[in-house]
This record gives structure tokens, C-alpha cells and sequence, in this order.
């Protein structure tokens, strides 16, 4: 039996915060996971991504288009 092969690949982690948990998304992937940490929510995600990729491969995975843009609130919510 021929051993695997691997592979790294640089995939983007976007993490926000809710209450007291991290949640840390994959947005090539999909996949997505929380921790009490930064640090433990984007090693559980990689480990989420690892399994899933093992599981669905994808022939190709497109960079997502970050960017930032203004939207027009009520000043006195948040001021």
C-alpha cells in the first residue's frame, strides 16, 4: 500500500467573537468551528477543514475578495 502524500494549503480564517467563544469560519471551505481562544478556535478549525477536505475534496479553491464597505446607521445606537 503506497502511503499518502501531503500537501500544505494557505486557507483564510475569518474570527469573530460571541460572548465568551471565538467562532472561527473558513470561507473557501465552509467549514467552521469556535473555541475559548483565538488559538483554540483556528486549531479547531484547521482540524475541522483537515477532516472535511479528507472527506470532500475540492478540485479548486478560489481566494475570497475581501473588502470593507460604509453602511448608514442611527447615530444614537451608536454613539
Amino acid at each position: 500500500m503506497a502511503a499518502k502524500k501531503s500537501m500544505s494549503l494557505t486557507l483564510t480564517a475569518v474570527i469573530h467573537q460571541e460572548d465568551d467563544i471565538y467562532v472561527a469560519e473558513c470561507p473557501e471551505v465552509g467549514t467552521v468551528s469556535q473555541g475559548y481562544t483565538l488559538e483554540e478556535a483556528l486549531a479547531n478549525l484547521r482540524e475541522a477543514t483537515e477532516l472535511y477536505l479528507e472527506e470532500f475534496p475540492v478540485e479548486h479553491i478560489s481566494r475570497p475578495l475581501l473588502t470593507v464597505f460604509e453602511a448608514a446607521v442611527d447615530e444614537t445606537v451608536y454613539a
